[in-house]
């Protein structure tokens, strides 16, 4: 698993997490990965395709994703990852 994006100190940026969380349910397109960041962040997160490219690249240098069929699936370090910043919010709403 790459800890790229994940550190002990250090959170998921804002767009990492919600295209992490987008993919979590289902391989997506990139269209509809912006629907969902969109729909899944009450509109708080707004991306454009430049954008959404340059971190679905990081993500795929990072063994995160992959894109199969111009579609984008999360891998099992991207799930990893995403449950490690899910566990650190949850501990963070604990406090």
């Amino acid at each position: 698993m790459s800890h790229l994006f994940s550190r002990p100190t250090a959170s998921l940026t804002t767009s990492v997490f919600y295209v992490l969380l987008s993919l979590s349910s289902e391989d997506r397109h990139r269209t509809e990965i912006l629907r969902d960041v969109t729909l899944s962040s009450a509109g708080r997160v707004k991306m454009g395709l430049p954008g959404l490219n340059a971190t679905l690249r990081r993500l795929s240098e990072a063994g995160l994703v992959v894109s199969v069929d111009n579609r984008y699936r999360l891998t099992r370090g991207g799930r990893a990852e995403l449950a490690i910043e899910l566990e650190k919010l949850a501990r963070s709403r604990r406090r």
